[in-house]
């Protein structure tokens, strides 16, 4: 069968997807984190149900590509981390969502 036959159409467009968000644990703090204005890592840490390092690795990630922002500081001498979703993490997670909801309601249609 033809690579793009009408049958597999629905899947090419899961190649559009945004592979950083579609990523569980970096989908997992995106969602956590379109809930609330800003979260600390501890708070993170537990909503995620991440360890703190894979939850450090996939922040910075976040970061990096303008996702998430970080700001450290202290909290009556305790360290604290603060993290943000920016517009454009938002973004990226309003279009995540539609582009999967997409692929899934057009795949129902050309099976059923």
């Amino acid at each position: 069968m033809p690579q793009n036959t009408p049958k597999n159409e629905p899947l090419q467009r899961i190649e559009e997807i945004d592979r950083t968000v579609h990523a569980p644990t970096r989908l997992k703090i995106l969602t956590v984190l379109a809930a609330v204005v800003n979260a600390d890592f501890n708070f993170l840490t537990l909503a995620t149900g991440l360890t703190r390092g894979n939850l450090s690795a996939n922040l910075r990630k976040l970061e990096e590509i303008g996702y998430v922002t970080i700001e450290k500081g202290y909290a009556n001498r305790v360290p604290r981390t603060l993290v943000q979703l920016t517009d454009e993490g938002r973004s990226a997670l309003q279009d995540y969502t539609e582009n999967m909801q997409t692929v899934l309601d057009d795949l129902l249609e050309h099976i059923g």
